[in-house]
């Protein structure tokens, strides 16, 4: 077995490679593991927050397929409402393939070395470092990040309870339709479906966020027929999605979780990019802490996602269980308001928190079902 590498990583997607990146600038020495050949495809509707570039020195430019300036909301697809993003940069949406090779390109860019090809078989503690055992033989690391997603082992791996997980469909058809978003309300129970631009395709979501599973394959097909688009070549992939539900211990001995292997993504809309990429920077910063002799380090990982992302995720799930308990009130009080949609999309852009406006927001919902 070669040298040992300060951290490895296992997950080349947005949580793998800003921790790559963030502790390679530092000047660790950083291996990144991945099962797939890069770059690879990723079912994902790739709506990212701008407010991730405050975090990196590179400009994302060359990944951007579209910038949303426009949104469309409906009910069933009618009662439409239509809002524009009153923020500085519009949000992005990007093709993921593209985007996390890119970022781990950056990566690699700074000193990190990635190896596609080798997934992960194994974990072993040997002491005063995990041994990695993969495809391709052992590697061996003073810290590991666990960022390989909702369907990962990692976690389990490294002794940590399992996340709550729901499931996400998402299609992808060619259109040469203008860049809007459509987030369609009523058609699913529990959720909601969302059409965004990339290029010369739209990426057609959905997903649910409370109570039973539904059948998420046909809810898109039948979207599909509701909106006019040709479905008949396009394909469904169906992925977990791991939501945030209550603060959770994130470190471990000499390992921390990141992105959805950490069940960040926001319980009221999906979101998955941002929180991933910003666990990602702030695993980097603790095992960076970690290396120079801060004992407490790693703990104040977990302490850190809890204070910057759980507690506004905290009001996110309030938000979640409220709104789709009855999402023909939420379209009416919510949606239908234009400072509600102002609110909603300055928070989908990171200009907003959703404790800047989720008591307010709460008041409204409950006196409307009240009255109801």
């Amino acid at each position: 077995m070669s040298a040992i590498f300060d951290c490895i990583i296992v997950g080349a997607g947005p949580a793998g490679g800003s921790a790559a990146y963030h502790l390679a600038k530092r000047g660790r020495s950083v291996l990144v593991l991945d099962r797939d050949a890069l770059p690879r495809y990723k079912a994902c509707s790739g709506g990212v927050s701008p407010a991730i570039s405050q975090w990196f020195e590179f400009d994302f430019s060359p990944v951007i397929e579209e910038k949303v300036t426009q949104i469309r909301y409906t009910w069933k697809v009618g009662d439409p409402v239509e809002a524009s993003l009153d923020t500085p940069e519009p949000m992005w949406m990007v093709q993921r393939d593209k985007f996390d090779h890119y970022l781990i390109q950056q990566a690699q860019q700074v000193g990190a070395e990635v190896r596609d090809q080798t997934a992960v078989q194994g974990i072993e503690f040997k002491g005063d470092h995990w041994q990695v055992n993969t495809v391709n033989g052992p590697v061996a690391a003073k810290y590991l990040i666990a960022a390989d997603g909702a369907k990962g082992p990692m976690a389990q791996w490294l002794g940590f309870s399992a996340h709550q997980s729901r499931m996400g469909a998402v299609m992808e058809i060619p259109t040469t339709t203008g860049p809007q978003a459509q987030f369609d309300f009523g058609l699913i129970k529990n959720g909601f479906i969302w059409s965004l631009p990339k290029g010369d395709r739209y990426s057609i979501g959905t997903g649910t966020f409370r109570g039973g599973e539904e059948n998420l394959s046909k809810a898109l097909t039948e979207y599909a027929k509701k909106r006019g688009f040709d479905a008949s070549q396009a394909q469904i992939h169906e992925h977990p999605m791991s939501m945030w539900d209550g603060d959770s211990q994130l470190h471990g001995r000499n390992a921390l979780l990141a992105g959805e292997a950490a069940g960040l993504s926001d319980p009221f809309t999906a979101e998955g990019i941002r929180p991933a990429i910003f666990s990602g920077m702030k695993a980097a910063e603790s095992i960076d802490a970690a290396l120079s002799g801060d004992v407490n380090a790693l703990s104040g990982y977990s302490a850190t996602l809890q204070a910057e992302w759980g507690k506004d995720m905290a009001w996110a799930q309030k938000l979640s269980k409220i709104f789709y308990r009855a999402p023909g009130l939420g379209y009416k009080v919510g949606v239908k308001r234009p400072s509600a949609t102002s609110k909603l999309l300055k928070i989908m852009c990171g200009e907003l928190r959703y404790a800047d406006v989720a008591g307010y927001a709460l008041k409204k919902l409950s006196g409307g079902l009240i009255r109801g």
